[in-house]
């Protein structure tokens, strides 16, 4: 048992000492927002970031349990999270079957491994053991599948494993490109090539410069909505999409076509850094719940069911804001609770300023 406890107070210490360098990326963060997606109170991918929908949707479920709404995690918030909240990584051996806030940890750390993002869910299976051996075979340890004292050691030996990033890939900007046509040979968003090099949407680049690609991007092989393809919906078949869903929910053409001309450039292949998806760039719990809860139907997982849903949701955003624009284009990037609990965020006054930009212009 001592043993088991140094080993957690080493993880905590390496996790804490590498918080600066690390960018904010944390397993602890990531076991945090499993246990909240699974009470409904986090929308998002899990990525370990502890940004503005994690502290929402901490501080809201917080509040639904009558506990006290720091912010933090402490033992009452841990037990209010049920089965997910708890144990720490390190204090208990893992292996198929375990659930628990310590098989998100440990399954956000092996995201570098194999395991898919989608897969860190607090829950262990045959996925995550065959990733936990990719790691234990990489750090010289017994390739088992069982994470135990010494998988616990090399996890401290080399925190923060999970926010591990492929190796960065650049584009010289030749004469005559711009943000978006890049952002369609690559089949990236617009915006997240913009950001991914620290630029806004609305810089000038000019031939000779270098531009960072940002995850996800491909110059070769198109898919559509994660499916393999052949060629792509071209943009007039999508501009039709998106005229034919806005007089369908009573939305501004001009201002879904800028909407989904800032996300995706009109571009159906496009897969995010954080998993959004399609014209519309929607998340697939946001696409699920639009489904769900606002059409009660599931829309095909095609371009023009991508434009649907996007749409549709639009229209709800406009609504929750009084039909303000802005507001509901706010909402549409930073997402509505937040825009309501802590206004518009920097970045988002931007992303929404070139929207209004574009309306009318697309």
């Amino acid at each position: 048992m001592r043993r088991i406890l140094v080993l957690v107070v080493a993880l905590v210490t390496a996790c804490a000492a590498s918080s600066v360098a690390a960018a904010a990326t944390s397993s602890s963060v990531a076991a945090l927002q499993v246990a909240l997606r699974a009470q409904g109170h986090y929308p998002a991918v899990v990525d370990g970031v502890d940004g503005p929908l994690t502290h929402t949707g901490l501080t809201a479920f917080q509040r639904k349990r009558g506990i006290r709404a720091t912010g933090k995690v402490g033992r009452a918030t841990r037990s209010a999270l049920g089965p997910l909240g708890k144990p720490l990584l390190g204090q208990r051996e893992l292996s198929v079957g375990a659930v628990g806030w310590d098989v998100s940890s440990l399954e956000f750390n092996l995201i570098p491994f194999g395991l898919p993002r989608a897969a860190v869910d607090g829950r262990f299976t045959a996925a995550t053991a065959q990733a936990l051996i990719q790691f234990q075979t990489a750090r010289g340890l017994a390739a088992d599948g069982i994470a135990g004292n010494l998988t616990f050691a090399a996890l401290a030996r080399h925190p923060n494993v999970g926010s591990l990033t492929p190796p960065v890939r650049t584009h010289v900007v030749s004469a005559g490109e711009s943000f978006f046509s890049i952002a369609e040979r690559y089949h990236v968003s617009p915006l997240l090539l913009a950001k991914a090099s620290g630029l806004k949407l609305s810089t000038i680049i000019v031939p000779g410069q270098r531009l960072t690609l940002p995850a996800g991007a491909l110059l070769s092989g198109r898919t559509t909505l994660g499916v393999a393809t052949g060629l792509p919906a071209p943009r007039d078949s999508v501009r039709a999409s998106i005229d034919h869903w806005s007089a369908v929910y009573g939305v501004d053409p001009r201002l879904a076509r800028a909407t989904a001309w800032m996300e995706s450039g009109f571009q159906e292949d496009v897969v995010s850094n954080v998993g959004a998806i399609g014209v519309m760039q929607l998340l697939p719990n946001t696409w699920t719940w639009v489904d769900q809860v606002l059409l009660g139907t599931t829309t095909p997982r095609t371009y023009d069911g991508n434009v649907q849903a996007g749409v549709r949701y639009l229209r709800w955003l406009l609504d929750q804001f009084g039909g303000d624009s802005r507001l509901a284009l706010a909402g549409y990037y930073q997402g509505a609770q937040a825009v309501r609990d802590r206004g518009l965020f920097d970045d988002t006054k931007r992303y929404v300023s070139i929207i209004l930009k574009l309306y009318g212009t697309v």
